[in-house]
């Protein structure tokens, strides 16, 4: 049989464990542990929300007010 080869891992062993540690201690939620997730986990959704509302009253007074019918 062939040997079996391992490729190297992607960070050091000890970079990962210190990584581990530090998201380990955090007192956050799960989801906002990293640097960065507060705008991707809570900013982008309430963005999304907040625009789809307004178009969706646009559209709302628009129709009842007949505002941009094809004719």
């Amino acid at each position: 049989m062939a040997d079996q080869v391992t490729e190297p891992p992607f960070r050091p062993r000890e970079k990962l464990l210190e990584r581990q540690k530090y998201f380990q201690n955090i007192q956050k939620h799960t989801h906002l542990k990293g640097p960065y997730d507060k705008i991707t986990s809570v900013a982008i959704p309430l963005a999304l929300a907040a625009s789809s509302l307004y178009l969706i009253g646009r559209g709302i007074y628009n129709m009842s007010h007949g505002i941009g019918k094809k004719e």
